[in-house]
């Protein structure tokens, strides 16, 4: 395989669109924003996802050796305790010092417990769901389900994913756990997961990837990733499913970390995803040694 470089294909969603401004948000409004209709697809019309995909399945028949193209679903977690957490003890840039410096490595507070690997709140669960009745009302009008599901292996990310897609929405597909899906790692006990064994107990119907370990072996108490690390390893991802995947439609289930990491790497605008929300990408990947030859 040549090296492979990734941009955005834009014009198909809002999100892609840099007239469309987006509001600066706390992390917590973040936590708790809306799904925008039709996962923010410009085309409102009645076949608009048979459109859609017909335009992609045209992209992919018409690119030259070396080219492909996917859409990528992008989800993030519903709120999980850890965003409660930070809300609570400060998260406007700038003013992060309560929970950046010490919060953030404790595993909690005496009344919330966010570490390690938290749990969904309430709140997450309903977004979750309401994720789900996203798919389901877009579905009336032929969005195209995912064929393959990915899924970072902390808690809040697989159950948001359980959720979300079941055999009633995908029949018969599995979700395959991914090490390098997860969130910006290191120093918060937050983003250390746990035992593949544990993970197995509480999720038997999931895959993981080959050569997925029992211990976290990433997680670091006193380093946290750089935004360069995330890319890389957002970088590795693309490269396994347009390497691996011939589907091309896929869901990824994630964190906020991952998803700015994806979109730097694809080139893609910066966008805040609240929790539980969904972000479609369209991505053309170049394989730059297939072009060659």
């Amino acid at each position: 395989m040549g090296v492979r470089t990734y941009e955005t294909v834009p014009g198909f969603f809002a999100q892609d669109n840099h007239g469309l401004v987006q509001e600066r948000q706390s992390h917590y409004e973040a936590s708790t924003g809306k799904i925008l209709p039709r996962f923010g697809l410009i085309d409102e019309r009645q076949d608009r996802w048979t459109k859609f995909s017909a335009e992609i399945e045209q992209l992919n028949q018409a690119a030259a050796p070396g080219v492909q193209y996917k859409v990528i679903f992008l989800g993030r977690h519903g709120q999980g305790v850890h965003n409660v957490a930070e809300a609570k003890y400060g998260t406007e840039a700038g003013h992060r010092w309560a929970w950046d410096r010490y919060w953030s490595k404790l595993n909690g507070d005496g009344e919330l417990v966010w570490g390690p690997d938290p749990q969904l709140t309430q709140l997450g669960v309903q977004q979750a769901k309401e994720a789900r009745l996203e798919w389901e009302k877009e579905g009336l009008f032929d969005i195209p389900s995912p064929e393959k599901l990915y899924t970072s292996p902390l808690t809040r990310a697989i159950r948001t994913n359980q959720i979300t897609f079941d055999d009633s929405l995908v029949p018969g597909l599995k979700t395959t756990i991914v090490e390098n899906i997860r969130e910006h790692n290191g120093v918060h006990t937050c983003d250390k997961r746990r035992k593949r064994s544990e993970i197995h107990e509480e999720f038997p119907e999931t895959l993981f990837e080959e050569g997925f370990t029992e211990e976290d072996l990433l997680w670091e108490p006193d380093h946290r990733e750089t935004h360069a690390d995330i890319d890389r390893r957002a970088r590795n991802v693309l490269d396994m499913i347009f390497d691996n995947d011939e589907e091309q439609f896929i869901s990824v289930v994630t964190h906020g970390g991952f998803i700015g990491g994806f979109l730097r790497v694809c080139d893609h605008r910066p966008w805040i995803l609240p929790t539980g929300g969904v972000l479609p990408v369209v991505v053309k990947s170049i394989s730059e040694g297939e072009l060659r030859n």
